[in-house]
């Protein structure tokens, strides 16, 4: 048995709120977690809505039945299988979207990169490994992608903002989770803020307008 490799044409969804142009002073790139669905994740970011803030949230290429085959549709960015094809179709598709819309901006819009749960490492790898202009790294429910020295990338990050959001009731990040993160950024000698709130694997919409406010 041989195995094989075709590259196909994908149809992509994303999902915004507000209207791209000159008059945006920050842009947002989120990305959802393990199952979800962009529909329904930027609706967390609602709030935001102030004719002055653009958020685009993009949608993992592989969709999946949740609870059977008349459950809910989510959506995974990754799997182990055939993983290094599966990040670059992914960076492909932030790519794209990034340049489709971030042109569209004064050259002075500030642009804030977020991750959910496996949607961290997702935007961590296309903000670390493509190098698009960005500002804020937010990494929520998660830590960071292992697999890239950060180390090596100080200069790159210099002057950018980075924030791990955990909840104290997390049951993927535990005690034990967070001290490895705290580890690896050492490690590495990466500088962030922990925002730690009450609160499970979620984004409470009062965390994130505490995040919004500490960026502005």
């Amino acid at each position: 048995m041989q195995s094989h490799q075709l590259k196909v044409q994908r149809t992509a969804h994303y999902y915004t709120i507000g209207t791209p142009g000159k008059h945006i002073k920050r842009f947002w790139l989120v990305c959802h977690g393990y199952g979800q669905a962009a529909g329904r994740f930027i609706h967390k970011f609602d709030k935001m809505d102030d004719g002055e803030t653009f958020i685009l949230a993009a949608e993992g290429l592989s969709r999946f039945y949740f609870g059977g085959f008349n459950g809910p549709v989510g959506a995974s960015w990754m799997t182990k299988e055939n993983r290094e094809d599966e990040i670059q179709d992914y960076l492909n598709l932030l790519q794209k979207l990034y340049d489709q819309y971030a042109p569209q901006f004064a050259d002075n819009v500030k642009i804030t990169f977020l991750g959910f749960s496996q949607g961290g490492a997702t935007i961590a790898r296309f903000g670390m490994l493509r190098k698009p202009k960005f500002h804020h790294l937010i990494l929520w429910g998660t830590n960071f992608a292992h697999d890239i020295n950060f180390k090596d990338e100080k200069e790159f990050l210099a002057n950018k903002k980075i924030i791990l959001a955990i909840g104290n009731q997390d049951e993927f990040i535990t005690p034990e989770n967070v001290e490895k993160v705290k580890e690896f950024a050492d490690k590495h000698e990466i500088e962030y803020e922990t925002i730690l709130f009450e609160g499970k694997h979620e984004i409470p919409r009062e965390t994130l307008k505490r995040v919004v406010e500490l960026l502005n």
